[in-house]
């Protein structure tokens, strides 16, 4: 499996593919994810045509068993951020 692209390599190419420097390009990269942010920790969702839908959903309480002890315990609700990913890309990696 390859190693995951990091935010200088995502810059770089976003810089190469946009035309400009990389300036532009890392502002440009941290006002998308500002704003995904800010809309998904506000209840709402975010899709990225091509990528997929990023959305938050809210998990109920439950019972969960520490690995450790094999205790049973409560554990809140809470909520997770989860990502579908679009088909386009799917057939994309399948195809």
């Amino acid at each position: 499996m390859a190693k995951p692209m990091t935010k200088t390599q995502l810059v770089a190419a976003l810089a190469e593919e946009m035309g400009s420097d990389k300036k532009t390009a890392s502002g440009a990269l941290d006002s998308v994810i500002a704003i995904i942010t800010r809309e998904v920790s506000g209840g709402g969702a975010v899709t990225l045509p091509g990528v997929g839908k990023i959305y938050c959903r809210e998990r109920p309480e439950r019972m969960v068993r520490n690995p450790a002890t094999g205790e049973q315990m409560k554990k809140e609700a809470d909520k997770v951020v989860k990502v579908t990913i679009a088909k386009a890309l799917k057939d994309s990696v399948n195809g």
